[in-house]
């Protein structure tokens, strides 16, 4: 089911809430500033893992 945005989505979904709650803090603020484009669990999920890779990539290359 799409939602209208990130905070419609964690708002009626109670599993994709408790999902997002276990990301790190860091991540979940990333998450907010990309709130328009995700409406659904799956969006939130791929955003979150691309995220944590691109962090991780930055991370072993030096860069912060």
């Amino acid at each position: 089911m799409p939602y209208g945005n990130l905070h419609d989505l964690l708002e009626n979904s109670s599993s994709t809430r408790r999902y997002f709650l276990t990301l790190p803090v860091p991540l979940q603020m990333e998450l907010h500033r990309y709130d328009e484009a995700v409406h659904s669990a799956a969006q939130l999920h791929c955003l979150a893992d691309g995220l944590e890779k691109r962090r991780r990539q930055l991370s072993l290359g030096g860069y912060r």
